[in-house]
């Protein structure tokens, strides 16, 4: 279990990120590829990234156990509601004090599983031993993979990734309007439980983090799944990165022929009305047809790919897809920064 205890301080300084974080994607995707579970949202992914490394995971498995602790230098930490983009998390990680690499890699080396079988992990506790030694080159090589694995497991996804958290963000939002931090605390992800003044979740070791006055970012990640996470080091800045909602349908699947149905003046101001979000109460409203009739119209840009859709209690908000942004634009591209 981890508690997060929060004071009224803490409570008003509760933030959402803007974006995605390409570090903490980056690394967690990881863990989602050696993980068979979610087959439906991440199977498809699967298959195509590990189609296009070229031997990244070997090095990668250094440092990224598959459960368990991994050092918290690998997903950088800043002030403020502006994740990293990869550039900037790739030259933070370089600028780790040398003092921390030492830290964070012995006590990756005290929590890494034994070996089954002699000899079995060799090139990654070569690595960890010349990581520790404060050495360059196996740094370069060690964000060479870095960047490696991006480029073939995340950056093709970006859009699709940075949809899914900006729905959150949005749904997210909603509530901190209409109800302040407490709301927004009380509509995360059910493994989170808003217990005031204690933040708790379900989390694989027993964890107490007291805040004292600094607050806490929330970052929603397409990547993270189960549970959420937090930094192992309480001195770092207080950050929550918890698991988006994700469709029924395989998150990266091809609009289909369901792209066919969108015909007629009706349907193309149901999918302008959805801009940035609304409701389906809303939906109705803003293009002046009946509940029902919204309904199924945003049904039907659902499947076709072209809206996400999150439901919380009663009510459901729609948010567009990168695909439904790129219609609406004539078929310019979405933006990947």
């Amino acid at each position: 279990m981890l508690r997060i205890h929060m004071s009224g301080v803490d409570l008003s300084r509760v933030r959402m990120a803007t974006r995605p974080d390409a570090m903490w994607e980056t690394i967690l995707s990881f863990h989602r590829l050696r993980d068979r579970r979610g087959s439906t949202v991440f199977g498809k992914w699967r298959t195509e990234s590990r189609a296009r490394l070229n031997g990244e995971a070997r090095l990668l498995s250094a440092v990224v156990p598959p459960r368990g602790y991994f050092p918290d230098f690998l997903t950088p930490s800043r002030e403020g509601t502006e994740p990293f983009g990869l550039d900037a998390g790739m030259e933070a990680l370089r600028d780790t004090p040398e003092d921390r690499f030492r830290g964070e890699l012995g006590l990756l080396a005290r929590h890494s599983p034994r070996q089954r079988h002699p000899g079995e992990a060799r090139p990654a506790t070569a690595l960890l031993e010349v990581l520790a030694e404060g050495r360059t080159e196996p740094l370069g090589r060690l964000i060479g993979a870095l960047r490696g694995y991006h480029r073939a497991a995340v950056e093709p996804y970006w859009a699709h990734i940075r949809a899914s958290v900006e729905a959150d963000r949005a749904f997210r939002g909603r509530a901190l309007l209409d109800g302040g931090a407490e709301e927004l605390l009380a509509t995360l992800p059910s493994m989170i439980r808003w217990r005031p003044p204690v933040l708790e979740a379900d989390y694989p070791v027993d964890r107490e983090l007291r805040l004292d006055g600094r607050g806490l970012l929330l970052q929603p990640s397409f990547f993270c799944r189960g549970t959420p996470v937090v930094y192992r080091d309480p001195a770092l800045p207080p950050v929550l990165v918890y698991p988006v909602t994700h469709p029924a349908a395989p998150a990266f699947a091809e609009a289909g022929p369901w792209l066919g149905r969108l015909v007629g003046h009706t349907r193309s101001a149901v999918l302008q009305a959805v801009g940035h979000g609304c409701t389906t109460s809303e939906l109705a409203l803003r293009t002046g047809v009946s509940l029902a009739s919204a309904s199924q119209h945003a049904c039907v840009l659902r499947e076709a790919g072209l809206v996400m859709s999150l439901r919380h209690g009663s009510s459901v908000l729609h948010t567009l897809t990168p695909l439904g942004a790129s219609l609406l634009r004539g078929g310019a591209p979405l933006a990947l920064s």
